[in-house]
């Protein structure tokens, strides 16, 4: 199959941008998480990181596999800014995004034919580097793939594939000497440009089941999950934001939610509730941490009765301590008095 074929297959699904590379290793990708997992910079995430020699091997993930098919979803659309009492959520996780790009890999292999394999957002393959190869993106400074069209506000997704597809030449591109998503990041994440710090990410800590580091508590602000600063900044995601500006949201899409409803959910329901995100253990409260963390950067003297019910809680009541005291002090959304 050809490379013309192949895009107008996909485009004919609503598949953003497409391309192929031969199922071969990748060696160097396989080398270079070695290397940051002995650096520390992975912290504890698993993930793709877990195993390289699985998921640095796409010619392993399917019996005569030749092909590996590369797709980006965009998911970029314009939302309001959190207002009182809501905190902030990252733009991939508005809608599923995920789920989408998957339904239409799975009928792209059923058009392609032959036997196929479809994995997105699985720890089994290295979908950046699967885009880089077949020419979807390049890797950016912030470690993001970025598309020529719609820059990285994008989800990818893989289908290996026995069908030999023309291979896509790589995208000769790179950021130049823009270091705006390094100098944008509020933790220092990206100081070693195209490698990133989990240690120091904000993103990470909204996500890891350790202890979130007071240093970093306030950079949060009102978000309680995620980060999306250094795609904010990026000089290659204005063009889609531009012709997309004023659209009306998705349906069913939600860049806002409520920090009460959240805090005071239960754990189990607020999990399955928001199932598209990753969640430590499936464990809710993980996610009330970060709603604590929230009130605590913009919370007001209304909102202490319940952070303050959580004080004795054994999982959160650093975090509701915390975040009394700083609302207290006028560091939330507005000076208190002293009870």
């Amino acid at each position: 199959m050809t490379g013309a074929e192949l895009e107008r297959l996909a485009a004919e699904l609503g598949i953003d941008v497409v391309g192929a590379a031969p199922a071969e290793p990748y060696a160097d990708t396989e080398r270079h998480i070695r290397e940051r997992r002995e650096r520390g910079l992975f912290a504890d995430m698993r993930f793709t990181m877990a195993r390289p020699e699985v998921s640095c091997h796409p010619e392993l993930l399917l019996p005569g596999a030749r092909s590996v098919v590369s797709a980006a979803l965009c998911y970029y659309e314009p939302g309001p800014a959190a207002g009182p009492g809501e905190g902030r959520l990252p733009r991939y996780t508005w809608r599923n995004a995920y789920a989408e790009l998957r339904e239409k890999l799975e009928r792209l292999g059923e058009r392609l034919g032959g036997t196929y394999r479809v994995l997105v957002d699985e720890n089994q393959h290295v979908d950046r580097e699967g885009a880089s190869r077949a020419g979807v993106g390049f890797y950016g400074k912030n470690t993001m793939i970025i598309t020529r069209r719609h820059g990285s506000w994008v989800v990818l997704g893989t289908l290996v594939t026995d069908v030999e597809i023309e291979a896509a030449p790589p995208l000769e591109l790179d950021c130049g000497e823009c270091r705006l998503c390094i100098d944008a990041c509020p933790t220092d994440a990206l100081d070693e440009p195209g490698v990133l710090d989990s240690t120091r990410c904000l993103s990470y800590w909204t996500q890891s089941r350790q202890e979130v580091p007071e240093d970093y508590r306030a950079e949060l602000g009102d978000q309680v999950y995620g980060c999306d600063i250094c795609q904010d900044v990026c000089p290659w995601n204005r063009g889609i934001e531009k012709r997309r500006a004023g659209e009306p949201l998705t349906e069913g899409a939600e860049p806002v939610v409520s920090l009460l409803d959240w805090l005071q959910a239960a754990p189990d329901e607020l999990s399955r509730r928001y199932d598209r995100l990753y969640v430590p253990r499936n464990d809710g409260r993980y996610l009330q941490r970060n709603v604590l963390i929230a009130l605590g950067n913009t919370g007001t003297e209304e909102e202490l009765g319940a952070i303050e019910a959580f004080k004795d809680d054994p999982r959160l009541g650093a975090y509701a301590v915390w975040a009394a005291e700083r609302v207290r002090q006028g560091r939330g959304g507005a000076r208190v008095r002293a009870s």
